[in-house]
């Protein structure tokens, strides 16, 4: 009897194509998610440093507990980044040390060198194929339409530094170590609702 044929995933991007995905724009869904996440305080510590940083998933996960438990408001904090090696600083806000104190306050581990989103089953740190799945879930469950994963964290924060402080181009250009303004502006999935905005004004 021969191996079944593995099935094919509709959502499954086209060779030489792409699947973009999305920051959670509206602020009415993030509040939806840490409403779900209250009494889970790794995974609410994770979203909330994820839109509150620029930090990739596997930059995170890279994070250990001693690196951050003596942390408090504006304290600056130095994570290396996993494409360029260089270290990227950030400060932390005080929903931030709040959800981080919280986990350690029950974590299973909380020894300096354990992971801080450890996996409760294997002990070691969780994986960004998880994370992507935890993101997915916390979205759905949400009622959210469209493609989320582990990236939509960090977009999150980007997106709302951008729409909601109008921070410049070129400063967010730095913190996600992009090249280009255009592609910062790509990456967070709205140089097209920008360029839309110029025809609002009438002369």
């Amino acid at each position: 009897m021969g191996m079944p044929k593995r099935q094919k995933n509709p959502n499954h991007p086209k060779k030489g194509s792409t699947i973009k995905v999305e920051p959670i724009r509206d602020l009415r869904d993030i509040k939806r998610i840490k409403k779900r996440l209250v009494d889970m305080p790794r995974d609410l510590c994770l979203f909330t440093i994820g839109i509150n940083t620029a930090y990739r998933a596997s930059e995170l996960l890279s994070i250990r507990v001693g690196d951050v438990a003596h942390l408090g408001v504006g304290d600056r904090f130095e994570l290396k980044q996993q494409k360029t090696k260089k270290y990227r600083a950030t400060t932390f806000n005080q929903l931030v040390v709040n959800a981080i104190q919280s986990w350690i306050a029950v974590h299973p581990d909380p020894r300096p060198q354990s992971p801080l989103f450890v996996s409760r089953k294997r002990g070691s740190a969780l994986t960004v194929s998880t994370i992507t799945n935890m993101v997915k879930d916390w979205c759905d469950t949400a009622g959210m339409k469209g493609n989320f994963g582990s990236h939509s964290l960090r977009k999150t924060w980007g997106y709302h530094q951008r729409v909601q402080n109008r921070a410049a181009v070129p400063l967010l250009m730095e913190a996600f170590g992009h090249a280009t303004q255009q592609q910062t502006l790509e990456y967070l999935c709205i140089q097209s609702e920008e360029i839309q905005e110029l025809y609002a004004l009438e002369l």
